[in-house]
């Protein structure tokens, strides 16, 4: 269990090319005054679709667009990371510059990332990563990897492939316990960094879902910043890749760090909500 949870304000070597970034990391925005706020708040880490989902991170985009143009020195002190889901080597080349042309603000991409990476092709991939530092393509200066296939990260994190790796945990796929954080767990120097993705899924939003699986009023019913703690309070990430809808999700974040690491009780009281939204348990009733 960690001591403390870490701060927006907190920052951590990513690559050996000089870059610090905050260990959370903001994805996607409805509002693009969230990127001027959680810039102000100390997060430095932004990540940007290149091609699946572009449609949704125009908040995102704009938001950049905004912060630069309101803060012009603070390109220096921001990392960007932009992800490509294509697979083929040869097409993994143009996206991050059309990043570019879409947001002249940013003027380079510190990460690349290989989204959405297998076991099969990741290694592939990489090769045309390796080539992005090498040419410093777009002013690479790190690179990376979101893994939907968890046992494929373990090589590339282990043998310090690549500089950040971006895995799923959360109380409705909690088998990274398993698979991942027991070969990771003890890396050197905390290389490469590792992420969390989808930290928030199974979260239960309203009153009248609790209702609808059984639970009553008087349990605990945790905020979506809960499930931020559940998940960084495993020793093994390093920090979260985070969406947030409006500003004031950035305070609530920070807050939420304040809290601390959940308890193996309330991590548990989490792992069975997760259970329970997914249809796998039901609740008992007393008799």
């Amino acid at each position: 269990m960690r001591a403390q949870l870490p701060r927006l304000t907190d920052r951590l070597p990513l690559g050996t090319r000089g870059l610090e970034v905050s260990p959370f990391c903001l994805g996607l925005t409805s509002d693009p005054a969230t990127i001027v706020t959680a810039y102000e708040a100390g997060i430095n880490f932004f990540f940007v679709s290149a091609d699946m989902h572009w449609p949704l991170y125009e908040g995102t985009r704009r938001g950049l667009q905004l912060l630069f143009d309101a803060h012009p020195a603070a390109r220096d002190e921001v990392v960007v990371a932009v992800v490509c889901y294509v697979t083929q080597p040869e097409f993994c080349w143009v996206p991050f510059e059309e990043v570019l042309e879409a947001v002249p603000q940013l003027g380079r991409i510190e990460v690349t990332l290989a989204g959405g990476s297998y076991g099969h092709e990741i290694e592939r991939r990489l090769e045309v990563y390796r080539g992005h530092l090498e040419t410093k393509h777009v002013g690479c200066r790190a690179i990376g990897a979101t893994f939907h296939d968890r046992k494929a990260a373990i090589a590339p994190i282990l043998e310090e492939r690549l500089d950040i790796a971006y895995v799923r945990y959360n109380p409705q796929h909690p088998n990274a316990r398993l698979d991942l954080f027991p070969h990771i767990g003890t890396r050197p120097a905390r290389r490469p960094l590792v992420f969390n993705f989808k930290s928030t899924m199974g979260h239960i939003a309203s009153d009248a879902d609790y209702e609808a699986l059984g639970i009553g009023a008087d349990y605990w019913r945790p905020h979506v910043t809960d499930h931020y703690r559940f998940v960084l309070s495993e020793p093994a990430l390093d920090g979260i890749l985070c969406a947030f809808p409006h500003p004031r999700a950035v305070r609530d974040l920070a807050d939420a760090m304040e809290r601390g690491p959940m308890d193996e009780e309330d991590q548990q009281y989490l792992l069975d909500l997760g259970e329970l939204s997914l249809g796998k348990a039901t609740v008992k009733k007393s008799a």
